[in-house]
Formats: structure tokens, sequence, C-alpha cells
């Protein structure tokens, strides 16, 4: 099978390209060695199958990231028969500064003008021949987003891959051309592939090729002595990004024809003035943001019922019937689309639960099978799977601002504010992927260049709600709107996602004046154009994040609810009992009062250890703490008089509120708990491994404490409002010990200086 790569600068389209050419083939794994995404795919509308990998977003092939690296020894090393470098069409000259890099490989290469709707919308011309003419490789026209000339850009691969290709430098005619010949010449005759380009990493200092061939490095070194007083003063790796850029201004400026006068804003430029504005672009976010999770988690869709007085009770006299009904509209108005996917998907759950349990029984299994099967698998799959429908439509709202472009405008608006707190807003980059999932945000942190920084955002990403955490803010405040009037469930779980945004910054701020002390790096983004999405690139998306939590639900989550059904179905000597006489209420009991500060601890008696467990379970899989729920509230219930059975919506939660009596400021601290404490299994292994050895167990206990105290100090603040002056006040004097610690840190220094 042949191979291509598909190399580019980050926001070029090439990850776009990559779903369009593979789809549902691909999947993603790690570079052998680092935890760094890898996509691999499959395309198979050609004559042949190639096999399609997807590297890093780059802007070189110098080795400052580990990015930069991986696409750089994967060519080298893997030999693919054809890297396909796709280039932003709209940026013409800064993308082709990696390309004159790829060219220096012996390695076939086709180049792909991307976005070239876009030229032509703004009313540009483009000549690719010519382009073609002085690369010297082919160049295909391509638009990843619409889809159009990939199979004439695939063919261009396949031909192009079957003929072999010696690299070619625009240094060629630069005064560095004879010292890159004599070391090309002598690598090559020592049997080394890509021979040009290893000279040209050597020129440029490279601390890889100096140490691989420190003989021709002897050949470099005396050349830089020549340089001594010219310009760039011997510096051959300025010199020889000079180079570049002058040849490519040279020869390739011309090939662009702008039509627009130099003066005429783009459409994205007119949004940016609004979009990214210094005053009115944060408060334009977090409008942005609370619209998602209202239509995500309102009841009351547009606030009609609250206005209006629009509301409905509808009684059909069909019990089946009235619980569809109830899917579009309830007491609080019309549903939002993300409430409405979740009680059509609880409904769907409910049905398939009452057949299963038929089924079960008119089969003729003993009690424990039935409660094994209803109340143990079933109840605790089916709680997962009624979020999925709602959680999948927060994504796609959220993948929808990423895709558009909007986000990277979201990083670069908050860079002003995260920079007062210690952070760069590149850092906000991974942050946001924490929106989705934890584990690649955290293999995202690779790209931030400080150490410090990369281990400070990987301690505060699980703060950003992850897609497993939605349906416990989901179910929680949906259960706090239902038993208190007068609470809003999506202005609550606006507030809590809100909430863990500001510990995350609040305890990087902490952080950089305490353990991680340091300069802030400088943010360099570049904001690509505005566009739709594209709607199969967003279902691709979906398709993923689907599977993952379907995986979960019938591997990780049906292993862990039957776990809690046996534990809290048998006694110590191994017989079937009730709950308070299970293993399960022993172990609970024996640790609740550690989270007594928390507000679920043993103030709630003698059930309310389930809190506990359910935190617990979840730090295996956040999930958990829901299907928990799930497969307790049963047991539970059935020892209260006139308990309903909750087998639908959040009804489980509420029926656990009443049994154990568990204040609405409880709940919302142990929704902070779960949302800062210790992320999944999968998410703290990723963490691990980005940071440094020895590290690790100071990022668990920085959890530990920041998710327990936090906790309490939510619980005593919404209980007993006065209490808030005296943790300002502790807050304060902690603030000021901070500043007097840093100023004695910054005299010492200055000391040593001058000494």
């Amino acid at each position: 099978m042949l191979k291509f790569a598909l190399a580019g600068n980050p926001n070029c389209g090439k990850t776009t390209l990559f779903n369009a050419l593979t789809g549902s083939t691909a999947h993603v794994g790690n570079w052998p060695g680092v935890t760094v995404d890898k996509r691999e795919g499959v395309y198979k509308k050609g004559s042949v199958p190639v096999s399609v990998v997807d590297l890093p977003g780059i802007y070189s092939l110098s080795p400052y990231t580990p990015e930069e690296l991986i696409a750089r020894n994967f060519i080298l090393e893997e030999k693919p028969d054809c890297v396909i470098n796709i280039v932003d069409a709209t940026n013409l000259e800064r993308n082709l500064y990696l390309t004159t890099q790829l060219l220096e490989m012996d390695v076939p290469v086709v180049v792909a003008l991307n976005m070239m709707d876009a030229v032509r919308k703004k009313g540009d011309a483009l000549d690719s021949a010519r382009l073609e003419k002085e690369l010297g490789v082919p160049v295909a026209e391509i638009s990843a987003l619409r889809g159009e000339g990939i199979g004439d850009l695939m063919q261009c691969a396949y031909k192009a891959a079957q003929k072999k290709r010696e690299g070619s430098s625009v240094l060629a005619h630069s005064s560095l051309s004879h010292l890159l010949a004599d070391v090309t010449i002598a690598l090559r005759g020592e049997g080394i592939s890509h021979p040009l380009f290893h000279a040209v990493k050597l020129a440029e200092g490279d601390e890889e090729e100096v140490k691989a061939h420190p003989q021709q490095m002897q050949t470099v070194r005396a050349f830089q002595k020549q340089c001594a007083g010219e310009e760039f003063a011997g510096d051959l790796e300025a010199q020889i990004a000079d180079a570049r850029y002058k040849y490519i201004t040279a020869r390739f400026s011309a090939v662009l024809t702008r039509s627009a006068k130099p003066n005429t804003l783009s459409g994205s430029d007119k949004a940016d003035r609004v979009l990214t504005h210094r005053i009115w672009g944060i408060p334009l976010f977090l409008v942005i943001l609370f619209g998602i999770f209202h239509l995500t988690f309102g009841e009351d869709l547009f606030y009609l019922n609250a206005i209006f007085k629009i509301g409905f009770d509808v009684e059909t006299g069909n019990d089946i019937l009235n619980s569809f009904v109830a899917v579009f509209f309830s007491s609080a108005g019309v549903s939002s689309p993300g409430v409405i996917l979740f009680n059509l998907m609880d409904f769907v759950c409910s049905l398939a639960g009452d057949g299963i349990a038929n089924g079960v029984s008119a089969a003729g299994a003993a009690a424990w099978a039935q409660g094994l099967v209803n109340d143990g698998i079933w109840a605790g799959v089916s709680g997962v799977l009624s979020f999925i429908p709602q959680i999948l439509f927060l994504f796609l709202l959220l993948s929808i601002l990423e895709d558009s472009g909007y986000m990277a405008r979201v990083a670069f608006i908050l860079d002003r504010a995260f920079r007062k707190f210690g952070l760069s807003g590149r850092a906000f980059i991974p942050m946001i992927m924490g929106f989705g999932c934890s584990v690649p945000a955290a293999v995202n942190t690779r790209t931030l260049a400080d150490e410090k920084e990369r281990i400070m955002t990987n301690r505060v990403i699980p703060f950003f709600t992850c897609g497993a955490k939605a349906p416990i803010l989901a179910a929680v405040c949906g259960a706090i709107a239902a038993q208190y009037a007068g609470i809003n469930a999506d202005l609550l779980v606006f507030a809590l996602y809100l909430f863990g945004m500001a510990m995350a910054v609040l305890s990087v701020a902490v952080m950089r004046q305490t353990t991680m002390r340091g300069e802030v790096a400088p943010f360099i983004m570049e904001l690509p154009a505005y566009h739709l999405p594209q709607f199969r690139s967003l279902m691709v998306h979906l398709w993923d994040k689907l599977k993952h939590y379907v995986q979960k639900a019938f591997t990780i989550i049906v292993a862990s609810s039957v776990v809690i059904w046996f534990l809290s179905n048998f006694a110590w000597n191994w017989q079937m009992v009730e709950i308070q006489n299970s293993i399960l209420y022993d172990i609970g009991a024996f640790v609740q009062w550690v989270c007594t500060p928390m507000g679920f601890g043993v103030q709630l008696g003698q059930f309310g250890w389930v809190f506990v467990v359910a935190a617990v379970t979840g730090l295996i899989a956040k999930e958990n703490v829901i299907s928990t729920f799930y497969v307790l509230a049963p047991a539970i219930g059935a020892l209260i008089p006139g308990w309903d059975d909750g087998e639908s919506g959040i009804g489980p939660v509420v029926a656990l509120m009443e049994a154990t009596g568990i204040t609405w400021q409880g709940l919302v601290a142990f929704t902070v708990f779960n949302m800062l404490t210790i992320p999944c299994f999968a998410a703290a292994a990723t963490v691990r491994g980005e940071t440094p050895k020895g590290k690790f167990r100071y990022t668990v206990a920085f959890w530990m404490l920041t998710s327990y105290f936090t906790a309490t100090a939510v619980y005593l603040v919404l209980s007993w409002w006065w209490t808030a002056f005296i943790l300002l006040a502790l807050a304060a004097l902690f603030v000021a010990y901070i500043i007097l610690r840093g100023r004695r840190a910054a005299c010492r220094m200055r000391c040593g200086a001058e000494k």
C-alpha cells in the first residue's frame, strides 16, 4: 500500500483535507516514544488504496518543538511515497517557507493550493502553472472545505510517487551555495540519504545534525570564521532564513495578483473589528458561550415561559403518549434542542428498559439475575446513554465555533487577560480543547515552549469541564432546578462552567507567584479567515465522540455498574442483603466523614455515603458518577415509602436528594469537587506522560487539595453568606504573603547579580 504524508502550517486546512480523504477510516494513536496524536487513515477512491498520515501542523522543519521533530523524522525515516504539502493560498508567501524546506528532501512532493475558493471569492488570481514551474513539483488547486479538486490532487500524488526525486534548494544561488554543495557531496559519499537537507541543517547548527555528523560540521565552522564581520556575523541560521524569504518574495510574489485595494477590509477583518474588540471581545464570547449552554440545557427556550407565561401541561390520557409529548413541552415551557434530544433518548431508554425487564422476567431468571440486569447493568448504561445526544449537541456547537475560526480569536482576545496571570493566549488553545476531552487537550500542551507553562496548563485543563463531566452538571443542575423554585438549570450550568475557567486562571496566577515563577512566553498566532464549517467534517468529529462514548458505556461503565451493584447488594459473607447491610454501605459510611466540610458527609445520614462512592467511581471515568446514581437510586428508594422509581430524566438524582436530605448548596459543592478533582484515569495517565519525571505527584496533590478546599469554600459561602468575608480575609493574607515572598526573592536575585 502506498503511503502519503500530509504536511503544512497550522490552520492551512490540513485536517479538513485529511478528513475529506479518509472519512470514517481515520483512527488516532500516538507517535512512537511520545504522546502526540498520530492520525492515520485510508484513501480508497483511487486505483489503489493509500495510507494517509496527518503530520502535526508546523511552520518549519527546524526541531524547536516536538511536532517539528516528529514531522521531520517521519519523512526522513519512514520514507513516505509522497509528501502532500498543503499551502494556504490566501497566505502564500508565509506558507511557502515550509515548502522550500520540504523540497530539499529526496522525496516526491506535491503542493496542494488550498482555499482557492476564498482566493477567487476575493477576486484575486493565482497562477498555479507559474508556481509549478518555479517550484519544480506538481501543484494542484483545491478547496478541502468544499471537496473541490481533491481527486485531481490525488492523481498528481499517484504520478509523483512513481518517480524518484532528488532534493533541490532555493539556496543554490545564494552566498551559501558553495558550502552547501561541499557538505552535500561529503554526506552523499558516506551514503547518507537526503544529503542536501542534512547539509542545510548542519549549516543552521541543528543540534541533532551536529551530533550525527561532527566531521562535516568542521567545514561549516571554517566557513563561519570567514563570515566574521559580514551580515549576520556568521549566524548561518539567520542567513539561511533571510535567503529563503528573499527568494520567496522575489520569485513568488508575482504569482498572486490581488484585485482588492490595499486598504479594503475583508469580511473576516470586519467581523474581527467586533468579535476581537479590546473591550467587547470577552463579553461577546461570554454571551456566545451562554447561548450554547442555553440551547443545550435550557428547559424554557429563549425564556418564553418566563416572559409570556407560556407553559404546557398536556394530558392525553395515555402514559406513553404523555411521555412522548413531555419530550418537547413541559410546565417550564418549550424545551431547548439539547433538552429535547435528552428527553427523546431517555424516552427510548425507558421503553428499552421496560422491554429488558419484561424479557428477563419472562425468561424465569432468578431474582438476583433480574436485579443484576435491570438495576445493575442496564441502569448504569442507560444513565450514560440518555445524556449522549445532549452532549453531542454541545460538542456540535463548540465544534462549529472552532471550525469557523472563532476559537482562534478567543485565544487572541484572552491573551491580554491571561498574560496578567502568567499565561500566554496560546495556553488557552489546549484549555478550550478540555471542553471536549482532557486527553487530547493535555497532548496539545506540547506546543507550548515553556516547561513551566506546560505543567501549569496540564494541571488546570481538567477545570474546563469535559464532555464526561457534562452529564453530572446536567443531572445535578436539572434536579436542583426541579426541587427549588427560582433556580434556572442552564444559568447554573453556565455559572459552573465559568467557575471552572475562573479557577483555572486563579490557580495559574498562584502557581506563577509561588512554585512556577518565570517569564510569560510571547504569543504569535495567525488568525485564519472565517468560514462556514464543513458538514461532513463536523459529522466525522461527532462520530468519533459517539464511538468514544459508546465504547466506554459498554466497557468501563458496564464493569463499574456491575461492581457497584454487587457491592450494594451483598454483605461481607457473600449473602444478598438490603443496601444498609451491604459491603458498599460499610465502605461508604467509613469514609463519609471526610466529605462533611463539603456538604455531603455525615450530615446526610445513613445514605449520604452514596455521593462519596459516586465521586470515587468518577476517578475511573467521570460518566461513572451518573451511572452510580442510577444503580444505587432504586436500592435506596425501595426503602423509602412513596418513592417514585425515578426511571426518567433526572429522577434518580431527585430521589437521592429526597432520601439523603442534601441541600442544593451541598449538591453544587459536590459538582465543583468532581469538576476540579483528579480527572479520569485516561486523562491522568496522559498528563503524567506530559509531566517531567517526578513532578506528577505534585499535580495529583494539587488536584486533590484544590478540589477539596474549593468545594468546602463553595459550600460554606452558599450556605452562610457571611463566611465569604472570612474566606476573603484569609485569601488577602495569602496574597500578601505571596507578594512579600516574591519581593524577597527578587531582592535576593538583585543582590546576587550585584555581587
